[in-house]
This record gives C-alpha cells, sequence and structure tokens, in this order.
C-alpha cells in the first residue's frame, strides 16, 4: 500500500513537498516513482528513482525543478518541487514496483502499485 502526501495549493513559483510511504513490503532494490494527472488530460510521467545513487530519470518538462529521492530505510519516496508553474496542477500519484530499473526504464516501467493521489494546485 502507498500513501501520497503532500499536496496544496501555491502560487507561481513557489514550492511543495510530496512524500510517499509505503506499506506491506519493501521496494528498497526496485523502483518507486511519480506521474500525475492533470484535468481532461493523460496520466503522465513525472520521476522515478531506482537502486543505485544515479538511477534517477525525470520527465522533460522537470527541467531541474524537481528533486526525487528514495529513503530506503523508510520504505518512502520524496518529490521536492521547486519553482512551480500554472501547468504543473495536476493529481501527483506515487507508484512502485519491485523490479529493478535505470533511466528510460523506469519511465515505461508498468508500476504494480499505485498511491491515492495527492492534489497539487499552482495558481498564476
Amino acid at each position: 500500500q502507498l500513501q501520497a502526501s503532500g499536496g496544496g495549493s501555491v502560487q507561481a513559483g513557489g514550492s511543495l513537498d510530496l512524500s510517499c510511504l509505503a506499506s506491506g513490503r519493501s521496494f528498497r532494490t526496485g523502483s518507486m516513482g511519480w506521474f500525475r494527472q492533470a484535468p481532461g488530460k493523460e496520466r503522465e510521467f513525472v520521476a522515478a528513482i531506482g537502486w543505485g545513487v544515479q538511477a534517477t530519470h525525470y520527465a522533460d518538462f522537470v527541467n531541474s525543478r524537481f528533486t526525487i529521492s528514495k529513503d530506503n530505510a523508510k520504505n518512502a519516496v520524496y518529490l521536492q518541487m521547486r519553482s512551480l508553474e500554472p501547468e504543473d496542477t495536476a493529481v501527483y500519484y506515487c507508484a512502485a514496483d519491485p523490479t529493478m530499473r535505470t533511466g528510460y526504464g523506469l519511465r515505461n516501467l508498468k508500476y504494480n502499485y499505485w498511491g491515492q493521489g495527492t492534489l497539487v494546485t499552482v495558481s498564476s
């Protein structure tokens, strides 16, 4: 089970930190990530992290504004979001899978575990 939190409402240029705690099984050597779905749009990949320090992958639109991290001891994944834009408004979902992936594999992985989503609203 994945429990996401940290969403909220901010003005453009603001910051939010999302958290996702996993329970029931460990994803220490697996893959964990964030996706988002804006109103009227399909769900899209945001960022993911796998096994190893360098195993991170971001969507192009992130443009170095977001940072994903993982705490294996807590079985958790985090997303630090800075310089938020109105276009970042969406429901953000965390996802996890015990499969180990790196690079584009993190983006294309069919994650088997999903959180309930947390709403991020960015106003202009």
